[in-house]
C-alpha cells in the first residue's frame, strides 16, 4: 500500500481539486479559508463592535466544515499516512540553509527553528509571528481573499481580480524569500 504513504501525482490530485471546484461553482460556492477568520469572529461577537462581522454566519456553515475538515485531513494524514518526512533538497540549498540555523533542514517538512514551540519564548520570533500574521490578515482582507480563494477558486472562475490577485502573491513571496528573509536570518 505505498499509494497511501507517498505524494499523489497530479494527474490525481490535479482533477480531484477540478471536480471539486466544479461542484462548488455548480452550487453557487467559493472556496477560499480566509473568509472563515470573519465567520469566527463574528460567532465570538464581533459583530457588537464592527458593522464587518454582522452577517448572516450561519450561511457560511459548510465553509467551516471545510475549515474542521482541513484540520482532521492535516491530522490523520501527518500522523497516520506520513512515514517519512524528509525532504530532498538541492545540496546547495541544504548547506545554505543549514549555515543560517536550519539544522533540522532535509530531515522534515518543516524546519524546527521556525515552526516549534521555542518562538513563544523568543522574543524575536514572537515579533516576527505576530507581524507576519496581522501582515497576512491585511493582506487577505486587502486583497479580498486568500491565496486559495484566488489562485485556486477565483482563477478557475475566470476573475480578472483574482489573476491580479495571485501574481501580487508571488511578487511578495519572491521578494520575500530573496530580499527579506535574508536580512532577517
Amino acid at each position: 500500500m505505498n499509494w497511501i504513504y507517498d505524494p499523489w501525482p497530479w494527474y490525481v490530485s490535479g482533477p480531484l481539486i477540478t471536480v471539486v471546484l466544479f461542484l462548488l461553482l455548480m452550487i453557487g460556492k467559493r472556496f477560499g479559508m480566509s473568509s472563515n477568520l470573519r465567520t469566527m469572529c463574528t460567532l465570538c461577537g464581533a459583530g457588537k463592535t464592527s458593522d464587518f462581522f454582522r452577517f448572516d454566519w450561519k450561511a457560511q456553515r459548510w465553509n467551516l466544515m471545510v475549515v474542521l475538515g482541513v484540520i482532521i485531513g492535516g491530522f490523520i494524514a501527518s500522523n497516520f499516512l506520513s512515514k517519512d518526512t524528509s525532504v530532498v533538497l538541492d545540496t546547495t540549498l541544504l548547506s545554505d540553509l543549514q549555515s543560517k540555523g536550519f539544522q533540522s533542514t532535509g530531515n522534515t517538512y518543516m524546519p524546527d527553528m521556525l515552526f516549534s514551540n521555542d518562538v513563544f519564548s523568543d522574543p524575536k520570533g514572537l515579533v516576527l509571528l505576530v507581524l507576519g500574521g496581522l501582515l497576512v490578515g491585511f493582506g487577505a482582507r486587502y486583497a479580498g481573499g486568500c491565496t486559495s480563494g484566488h489562485a485556486i477558486s477565483g482563477l478557475s472562475d475566470l476573475q480578472w481580480p483574482s489573476l491580479v490577485a495571485t501574481i501580487g502573491f508571488f511578487i511578495g513571496g519572491l521578494v520575500m524569500i530573496h530580499l527579506i528573509f535574508p536580512l532577517i536570518f
